[in-house]
This record gives C-alpha cells, structure tokens and sequence, in this order.
C-alpha cells in the first residue's frame, strides 16, 4: 500500500495558486512575512510532507536551510519558477541531485 503523504507549496500567491487548486496546501509569503519561511519549511518537514515545493527566489535566499531539511528529513523540497519566470535555480538542483545521485553529470552536452 503506497503512503499518501500530504504535499505542499511555499511562495507568492501567483506562484502557490495554481497548486492550491489541485489541494496541495499552500502557504503564501508577502514581503512582510518572508523572513518566515525558515520556520514555516522545518514545520512542513517535521509534519512529514512528502514534497515541498518552493519558489526559487526563496531557494536561492534560503539555500543552506532547503539543504538542511533535505538532509535531515525526508522531505524533497524543488524549487519552481516564481512569476517572473524560471531563474535557472531549479534546473540546476535537480542537475546536482542526479549527479550527486549517480556519480555523474547525465545531463551535459557532449
């Protein structure tokens, strides 16, 4: 029987929106309360969501504690693109899990 672990979304309410429409809880972050998103991701870790997705303005802001939680819980936190667009910060975390993974970089051009 597979584990149905709850997931959720971390980032503006452009780039949490869509995630809340499909149930994945959301929490919205306003210039005022950002300074909350450290205690706000160790909470979601601790409550053993299964996937935390972050906007990648906040995983570049907050890259030492994103790889704390992802050393010390099981949760997986992925950045994803804000509303400004992508900035390139999730592509390359998932290029350095795989090779971290693997022992090499799958993705370079050859």
């Amino acid at each position: 029987m597979a584990d149905n672990k709850p997931m959720a979304a971390i980032g503006s309410y452009e780039m949490a929106l869509p995630f809340q429409a499909v149930g994945v809880k959301t929490v919205i972050l306003t210039p005022e309360n950002r300074g909350t998103f450290e205690k706000v991701l160790e909470q979601l870790a601790r409550e053993d969501y299964a996937v935390v997705f972050i906007q990648e303005d906040l995983f570049v802001e907050f890259t030492d504690k994103v790889e704390e939680i992802n050393d010390k819980y099981n949760t997986s936190v992925l950045p994803v693109p804000g509303p400004s667009g992508a900035t390139g910060a999730g592509l390359a975390s998932i290029r350095g899990s795989v090779e971290k993974a693997v022992g090499m970089d799958i993705f370079a051009e050859r």
